[in-house]
């Protein structure tokens, strides 16, 4: 009996090819129903390319309000950075309606996909410069925050301490760029006791006086359309993310797409996108823009599937 061996006749190009094929693992995950990829044979070669580099290659960067965090729970919204402000302890019933007012006002414009990011913009600066105003006139005290966010309804994604953990025990270094509130942002993470030394967050910072009360916020407003100046600026010149070019992304936002600007010489970029909200209206560009788009998925199940993938050892191939 003959058996034919047919890839020894084929050119080296496809027998790689073939190799990759056999060897590339399947992510499970990727077949759920809320998952959706408008290229998934680039989304698995990316992945697979990430993974051949290993985890001394990697760093992730991520959005915080509606990424990390869920963005509902049993029908409910879950409170945002800004949102968890809105407590009894730190504003009067006054402020708490005017942000609110805002937030009707100016959220619908942020979703809208109707409007280009252009002219969102100065929009989105003006509702979070108003925002900022008005919680400085309450003269927040610092030492209320750990209070109001544990008596909030802040929630981190299903599987957020896999998300963490993992990361950490692989030594990649997660980013968390958020519009957001950097301080009531650590203490979240701190409260769920994943407040690791490879996590490093740029975000709006409060500044406090002397006594501990607000006075201000620090440095250039960041908002979601605006992102891509702050990589730029701040996240380039963070040294424990050079060397490290390929870049796993999570956002929830198209403005969160240029996160990964300040990477120097990237050579891989993942990008995956939760779609919260408007799925009907949004979902189409969303699969345009993202690599991997998750349809109403308050799990970090995806990602974690991914990274687990990436950092797995790559021993047996090297072999």
């Amino acid at each position: 009996m003959v058996y034919h061996i047919p890839w020894i006749y084929t050119p080296v190009r496809s027998v790689l090819a073939i190799w990759h094929q056999l060897t590339k693992a399947e992510i499970p995950e990727l077949a759920k129903c809320s998952v959706l990829m408008r290229d998934r044979s680039r989304v698995e070669d990316t992945i697979y390319a990430m993974q051949r580099a290993g985890a001394g290659r990697l760093q992730v960067i991520s959005d915080f309000d509606m990424t990390l965090t869920r963005f509902a729970h049993n029908g409910k919204r879950v409170p945002t950075t800004h949102n968890i402000l809105d407590h009894r302890l730190l504003i009067d019933e006054d402020c708490s309606k005017k942000i609110r007012e805002l937030l009707n006002t100016y959220y619908p414009i942020e979703i809208d996909a109707g409007w280009t990011a252009e002219d969102k913009l100065p929009l989105m600066v003006e509702w979070w410069t108003q925002v900022h105003e008005l919680l400085i006139q309450q003269r927040i005290r610092k030492d209320l925050l750990a209070q109001a966010v544990k008596e909030s309804s802040a929630m981190l994604r299903e599987g957020y301490k896999v998300f963490f953990d993992r990361l950490t025990e692989q030594q990649v270094p997660l980013l968390i760029f958020s519009a957001g509130v950097g301080d009531v942002l650590e203490e979240v993470i701190r409260q769920n006791n994943v407040f690791h030394p490879n996590v490093h967050i740029i975000s709006n910072y409060m500044d406090f006086d002397q006594t501990g009360v607000l006075r201000a916020f620090q440095g250039q407003l960041i908002h979601t359309f605006n992102k891509r100046e702050g990589a730029l600026s701040h996240a380039s010149g963070l040294r424990v993310l050079q060397g490290r070019p390929n870049v796993l992304l999570l956002g929830d936002s198209l403005g969160d797409l240029t996160m990964a600007d300040g990477v120097s010489e990237h050579q891989n970029i993942l990008t995956i996108g939760f779609l919260n909200d408007q799925m009907d209206e949004r979902k189409e560009l969303y699969v345009k823009s993202f690599d991997v788009v998750l349809v109403k998925d308050e799990t970090m199940e995806v990602p974690n599937a991914i990274l687990k993938y990436i950092t797995s050892s790559t021993d047996k191939l090297d072999a």
